[in-house]
């Protein structure tokens, strides 16, 4: 196991597909919109790899040909139907609560940095883990850029006080390891999230983990059972 080259300050998170297993409400809100429409859904084997790309993504799956104008104007219907039903399924991944625990118990700051919109991650955090207590969250309409841009995992690290060149950033995605480097961070490509149909072993992260007990060994934090 690779070692974390500095005393550890702060640990910032992607939210879906590396901290939260939410496929299965974001297809289950484009089964409600297909159904809307007319349209017989698309499996959820096909939906969960592009779910890290947002609405639009995921309508587009649902309505292979359209434009993007027709797209576009399918999101709000989307969201709304997200936002009614997005804690049913939506679980930490397994391993998530202990590691997160163990961080608590160890006096060490995390946070979470997603490109979701404001709305639905102060939704969703206080239905689906209201136990949490995270020392930072910015979403994805937080600042003005979202990630691949370092701006949002550096505005993280000052709401949570930590030194970016003492922390890391987690995620499952390439945009979160390039605005995590970009950022200064130690980064950390995790393969249980939803990858982008992409290899992360290409993104430069400065590791890659299959699960997340070996996230928390990395952490060098003690995993308390949830």
């Amino acid at each position: 196991m690779k070692r974390l080259p500095f005393t550890l300050d702060g640990v910032f998170f992607d939210l879906d597909g590396t901290l939260l297993d939410s496929a299965l409400d974001l297809h289950g809100a484009l089964v409600d919109l297909c159904a809307e429409q007319g349209i017989a859904p698309p499996p959820y084997e096909q939906v969960r790899p592009v779910v890290s790309r947002g609405s639009r993504a995921i309508i587009a799956v649902g309505f292979p040909g359209i434009d993007a104008e027709r797209v576009l104007a399918l999101v709000p219907r989307y969201l709304d139907i997200y936002e009614a039903t997005m804690a049913r399924h939506t679980v930490p991944f397994d391993g998530v609560e202990a590691m997160l625990s163990g961080l608590d118990a160890a006096g060490r700051r995390w946070g979470i940095v997603t490109n979701k919109p404001g709305f639905l991650t102060d939704g969703l955090l206080p239905r689906a883990v209201p136990h949490w207590n995270p020392a930072a969250v910015v979403s994805g309409d937080t600042l003005p850029v979202k990630k691949p841009d370092p701006a949002p995992v550096l505005h993280a690290c000052a709401l949570a006080g930590c030194d970016p060149a003492r922390s890391v950033f987690v995620g499952d995605d390439r945009r979160d390891i390039e605005a995590g480097h970009a950022a200064g961070l130690f980064t950390v490509a995790v393969r249980w999230g939803y990858l982008d149909g992409g290899d992360p072993d290409t993104w430069g992260a400065d590791v890659v983990l299959d699960r997340v007990d070996e996230l928390a060994a990395l952490l060098g934090v003690r995993e308390i059972p949830a």
